[in-house]
Order: structure tokens, then C-alpha cells, then sequence
């Protein structure tokens, strides 16, 4: 089950991603600036990008890797967020999340995390 195909996010979404996109958090463009244009180990990221009923802050295709950016907005919506992240795992994504406060207060070690995420996904993907 966990390569199902994803369903197809709806027109209001898409709206949504986009209108995210000018929203973007400190935290968010801090990190944006580090993934954008294949600048971190030549992987291709997006921002707000829709998958089905959510939209995740940074998605990378080639890893199928899910990177969101919890900040306060997310206190007290543990059940929410478990639900979503087990809603995106059953298409075969993985996950991951940092702290607005890990981002802004470690970037470095936020950014060397990531492809080392992106690389475990490809090899759980690709075994052997």
C-alpha cells in the first residue's frame, strides 16, 4: 500500500500552495534559501507544494522525502499532525520535521540533515 498513487490535490489547494508561498515563515525562507535550485546535493526541491488534502512545506520528488517546519501553529495539533504524516506515509513518503527554532538556531545542522534523510528514503526505496 505504500506506493498507492496520491490523489490529485483540488483547484482549492493549489490555490492554497500558492498563497502559501507568499506566507512563507522566517524559518521557511531561511531554509528555502539553502534547497532552492538544486543547491543542496543537486536535489530537486519544492515549496508548498499540495499532496491530496494537505499542503507540505518542502517536498523532494527523487526522494519522495516530506520536510516540514513545525512552529507554534503546530502546539496541540500532535493528533492532526500524526494523522497527516500518516496520511502522506501510506503513499510511500517519508517525513521529517524540524523546529522553527532548529531552523533558525541551527541551520547548518538542519541542511547537512537533509540529504542524509533524502539518501536513507532512496535507499529504503532501492534495498540492495
Amino acid at each position: 500500500m505504500a506506493n498507492r498513487k496520491r490523489p490529485l490535490p483540488s483547484r482549492h489547494m493549489i490555490g492554497r500552495s500558492r498563497q502559501l508561498r507568499q506566507e512563507m515563515t522566517i524559518p521557511e525562507r531561511l531554509l528555502w534559501g539553502k534547497l532552492r535550485n538544486h543547491r543542496l546535493a543537486g536535489l530537486q526541491f519544492r515549496r508548498q507544494h499540495p499532496i491530496g488534502p494537505y499542503v507540505v512545506d518542502f517536498y523532494c520528488p527523487t526522494a519522495k522525502l516530506v520536510i516540514e517546519i513545525d512552529g507554534r501553529s503546530h502546539c496541540g495539533q500532535e493528533i492532526l499532525d500524526r494523522q497527516r504524516q500518516e496520511f502522506l506515509e501510506q503513499y510511500g513518503l517519508r517525513v521529517i520535521r524540524f523546529s522553527n527554532d532548529r531552523v533558525i538556531n541551527h541551520l547548518t545542522d538542519v541542511v547537512r540533515a537533509i540529504p542524509e534523510a533524502c539518501q536513507a528514503a532512496l535507499s529504503e526505496e532501492n534495498p540492495g
